[in-house]
């Protein structure tokens, strides 16, 4: 990883940060989990080992970070509608926590295999989020809707 993140504001909606950058020392880092608490790669291990996630934990707040599951506890991608509920009370818990920021990776489009045009979409109601670069296109055709 990176040691410092670039964001990019745009039209006062969106930040963005460069894909594989680190969270700023103020934010809460938004990883994909997995519903076993199993943090043993990818963004998942990053918040292991710098943002206070723990083992035995796969979704909510922990230390700075917040977890996604897109996983099960077999470590096995889950279904669409299941990840749609979890990143839905993660953008519900922004709108509960305002002086909160968040620094959102590419959850579930990279070891549970998603696209990000399916899921970066899902995150556009959150609030104080600086979201990965290659989401800019979605999270903007959004706004245009």
């Amino acid at each position: 990883m990176k040691s410092t993140s670039k964001t990019r504001k745009n039209a006062d909606k969106f930040i963005y940060h460069e894909d594989f950058t680190s969270a700023p020392p103020d934010t809460i880092f938004v990883f994909g989990s997995n519903l076993a608490g199993f943090h043993g790669a990818g963004a998942a291990l990053a918040a292991y080992n710098w943002y206070g996630a723990k083992l035995g934990i796969g979704e909510g707040l922990m230390g700075q970070s917040y977890a996604i599951p897109t996983k099960d506890v077999e470590i096995q991608t889950r279904p669409m509608e299941c990840i749609v509920e979890s990143i839905k009370s993660f953008v519900e818990f922004t709108h509960l926590a305002p002086h909160l920021k968040f620094f959102v990776t590419r959850v579930g489009c990279g070891l549970a295999g998603l696209k990000d045009c399916d899921i970066a979409p899902l995150f556009a109601g959150a609030l104080n989020c600086s979201f990965p670069e290659p989401w800019k296109e979605y999270l903007e055709a959004c706004e245009e809707e």
